[in-house]
């Protein structure tokens, strides 16, 4: 097994998740879990335990893809593959350019259409060329539907690439080709394929989370064999999946924290006339009955911007109970941001509204004084652009999906309790992406929630591989 990761902290998080693997189940060292702790550093846990070490340095490499590491990554992979037949190659190219927020942030970029991320599926499509995997999965975004590359649709000259790797790369094998799959559709056609069909809506599958992604499955057109679909499950809500962690609330930027002072900043909302600046809107009653100042005095806010405190739970559902280690001695991962005293005032708002009516308010159902002082404002009111600027994650349903947009603020990711006034944790955004509380992510807390939001989920990745090894067991029994 070789891992191919070019960001320098992914890498890292991808290394110490290879150390973990090396030990069986049930049978991981202490060290690991002193480790999460902070009782000793990670270079120590990798000298205590020198084998895993090497074996992880060995399968987690750090290397871009790109045309000065074809021959490189040629031989990386021919070397592990020894001759073996029965293998799968998973992965999926960057894909920020194919993205609907990253497709309208770049909009007007003249260097748009030569940006690389548009074009390094070929460098996958290359892998392919030169191993000739009999089974590849491929993962990109709901985005690729609708993106072009040079006028044309994206989606379908990657669908023909795929099928027919020597129309995209010169001196690939003429005879190689494969049969496409979704993992959603039994009735797929063997010949003309419908993109759309590709696409898995991850809540589905028992995933937290109203996550849509393509997945493209490929088997090599001379293996008589196709692929089950995933199956489905009924998700766990946001509630369910994240309520378990320490209450903590926000922190207080662009002024000295302090509770009191916190306190004070979301307690000025009682004096902003909420009820009249919602012109009679059915909801102003209720909302602005939970923000008068008798109420935010009785509010029970947490003293803590974070936590170490570890709640044991063993849930029902099967997802939710594969995240809990009875073994951790800490929570990792889980402190608050800090936000500016109007921002935390907007969230109040907004999660109190989402508590009282079961929404997440629009821009339009905002009082004006809680406006933010944007260009766009004003659009985002009559639903032109970013009409949900401030999004709660709902208790009682999945969430939405977890971006990498999430290291760059909260505003999108409000948790729903309106006492806590904050954005999602690290944890809990890993939590709704399915991620087990023992894994450890690396780097800053911005990297880290970058590398949360562009990850597969974890236990969606699983039940692909249960299809993935059944293709490979079929092969192996045919041959």
């Amino acid at each position: 097994m070789v891992s191919i990761e070019r960001d320098t902290f992914s890498h890292q998080t991808l290394m110490l998740r290879h150390f973990f693997r090396h030990f069986p189940a049930g049978e991981i060292p202490d060290d690991y879990y002193d480790f999460l702790a902070g009782h000793i550093t990670q270079s120590e846990l990798y000298a205590r335990h020198p084998v895993a070490h090497a074996h992880a340095a060995q399968s987690a490499l750090r290397v871009s893809l790109g045309a000065d590491t074809h021959a490189e990554v040629r031989r990386i992979i021919g070397d592990r593959l020894a001759g073996k037949e029965q293998w799968v190659l998973v992965g999926g190219p960057p894909c920020q350019a194919y993205s609907l927020v990253g497709r309208s942030r770049m909009k007007g970029d003249p260097d748009f259409m030569k940006d690389e991320k548009h074009t390094l599926y070929l460098e996958y499509l290359r892998i392919i060329a030169d191993h000739r995997p009999p089974i590849f999965v491929m993962e990109n975004v709901k985005g690729l539907l609708s993106a072009t590359i040079e006028g044309k649709s994206a989606i379908n000259r990657i669908v023909r690439d795929l099928q027919r790797p020597s129309t995209a790369i010169a001196d690939a094998p003429v005879d190689l080709a494969y049969r496409l799959y979704s993992l959603t559709e039994e009735e797929m056609a063997e010949g003309e394929v419908d993109p759309r069909l590709f696409l898995v809506r991850a809540e589905n599958h028992g995933i937290p989370q109203a996550r849509h992604r393509m997945f493209i499955v490929g088997i090599r057109s001379d293996l008589k064999v196709r692929p089950s679909i995933l199956r489905k499950m009924a998700a766990p809500t946001v509630r369910d999946t994240i309520s378990s962690l320490p209450a903590i609330r926000s922190g207080l930027s662009k002024e000295k924290d302090s509770r009191d002072a916190w306190l004070s900043a979301i307690r000025q909302i009682s004096s902003m006339n909420v009820r009249g600046q919602l012109n009679g809107a059915a909801y102003a009653g209720q909302v602005a009955r939970e923000l008068r100042f008798d109420k935010l005095i009785e509010m029970r806010s947490p003293r803590s911007t974070s936590s170490t405190r570890y709640v044991m739970r063993r849930p029902n559902h099967d997802v939710l109970r594969s995240l809990y280690d009875d073994r951790l001695t800490v929570l990792t991962l889980h402190e608050a941001r800090s936000h500016m005293a109007s921002d935390l005032r907007r969230y109040l708002y907004a999660a109190t509204f989402a508590q009282e009516t079961g929404r997440s308010p629009k821009l339009a159902d905002f009082p004006s004084n809680l406006l933010p002082d944007h260009q766009n404002v004003e659009e985002g009111r009559s639903g032109k652009m970013f009409s949900d600027r401030f999004r709660v994650q709902l208790a009682n349903h999945v969430s939405t999906t977890v971006t990498s947009h999430i290291s760059k603020d909260g505003h999108y990711f409000i948790h729903y309790d309106p006492v806590q006034c904050r954005s999602l944790t690290v944890r809990e955004a890993a939590r709704l992406q399915t991620f087990p509380d023992n894994y450890f992510f690396a780097g800053p807390r911005t990297e880290q929630y970058h590398q949360v939001g562009n990850a597969v989920p974890p236990k969606l990745a699983e039940q692909i591989a249960e299809i993935v090894a059944e293709v490979l067991d079929t092969i192996r029994g045919g041959r």
